[in-house]
């Protein structure tokens, strides 16, 4: 026979159980890489995959072989497969040569996944320059400016300014108001860097952009 006290425990026991908090796994989190080896003026793109959807965000760090690494990133899981693009490419500048390690940590999961970034002859126009091109194109700065700053930060190999801009002719120098229209295409990715590039050099051979009284004189 059960005594009372034993049965006034399992009702309160029983009673109980729907108060107690629901303990839930913890989710899976991948990182699928769409490539693991990639060299300058390439951008790194990668997928993160979840098993289920909390509601918190990934953090995200790289960091590279010496350990030096970015602030933490923090990135909106809004589905079970998140691909995460770089808007920014690899510059020589700013990312040295050697391996990388991805740390993603999610909902008390974390996981890594490591890339390298390797030599190669590939040159691009730093995107230091996308908002001085934003600013010519706005007015807000000369031609004169706008071809210094090529001239300063852009490889030779890419745009070759055939003259020297100083504090003395940067005001003098012309770009026709047509070439902006080459801007805005490269600007919102519609044409490459070297479609520009090639754009750029064939104006500067022709004496198309360059100053006034050299043009008027060869004509």
């Amino acid at each position: 026979m059960i005594s009372k006290t034993s049965t006034l425990s399992i009702f309160f026991f029983i009673g109980i159980i729907p108060f107690l908090p629901l303990v839930h796994a913890e989710p899976s989190i991948s990182i699928i890489m769409e490539q693991t080896t990639y060299s300058y003026c390439e951008k790194l793109f990668y997928t993160i995959e979840v098993s289920e959807v909390t509601g918190d965000p990934a953090i995200i760090h790289i960091s590279d072989e010496s350990g030096k690494g970015s602030s933490a990133i923090p990135i909106a899981i809004t589905g079970l497969q998140n691909p995460i693009p770089s808007l920014i490419p690899f510059e020589a500048e700013i990312f040295p040569l050697g391996k990388y390690l991805i740390d993603v940590e999610y909902s008390g999961a974390a996981t890594s996944a490591e890339f390298e970034l390797i030599e190669s002859d590939s040159i691009c126009i730093p995107e230091l320059i996308k908002p001085i091109m934003a600013n010519w194109l706005s007015g807000n700065i000369s031609d004169g400016f706008l071809l210094d700053a090529f001239q300063k930060y852009v490889d030779i190999k890419l745009v070759n300014i055939p003259f020297e801009i100083n504090e003395d002719n940067v005001y003098d120098v012309e770009v026709p108001e047509w070439v902006k229209n080459i801007g805005y295409w490269w600007l919102e990715g519609a044409i490459s860097d070297d479609s520009f590039s090639n754009a750029m050099n064939n104006l500067l051979e022709r004496n198309i952009i360059g100053f006034p009284e050299k043009i008027e004189n060869e004509i």
